[in-house]
């Protein structure tokens, strides 16, 4: 097993409901260390960027939307295989369509509030963290 980095965003809707606190316990939970993490507001720019992959789909501009209307909470884990370990945890996008007991079955209000944001994979979690953090705002704890 390979020890990994990902990214993990607590979306507007987490923030909102108080949920970082049952969102980071689940993690942990899992095996999930904490090694960055801060609160930030994104801007317009900031959620167009990190989202750029899906400017030509039809429901970016929602998502930039969403995304810049609370404050979220960013977050670099690390851990065994933390890129999949992450996504188990969250479930899948959509909450009714997520396996019992994960993040976005038991959290998520819809497929665009849905709590939480993971990496999908290792090449994608490396420039996702480097879009939030400076390799001084990482703490191993390996």
């Amino acid at each position: 097993m390979a020890l990994e980095r990902t990214l993990s965003i607590v979306k507007p809707d987490g923030v909102t409901r108080n949920l970082i606190g049952e969102v980071v316990r689940r993690l942990e939970r899992a095996g999930l260390k904490v090694v960055g993490s801060r609160m930030i507001r994104l801007s317009k720019g900031d959620a167009e960027g990190f989202y750029a992959v899906h400017r030509e789909r039809p429901f970016f501009n929602d998502l930039v939307r969403y995304m810049t209307s609370g404050p979220v909470v960013v977050q670099v884990l690390e851990g065994e295989n933390a890129v999949a370990k992450n996504r188990e945890v969250m479930g899948a996008t959509d909450p009714k369509k997520a396996a019992p007991g994960t993040i976005r079955a038991d959290l998520a209000e819809s497929i665009e509030a849905n709590t939480v944001h993971g990496s999908d994979s290792v090449d994608n979690a490396k420039v996702e963290i480097d879009y939030f953090f400076k390799a001084a705002d990482i703490c191993p704890r390996s």
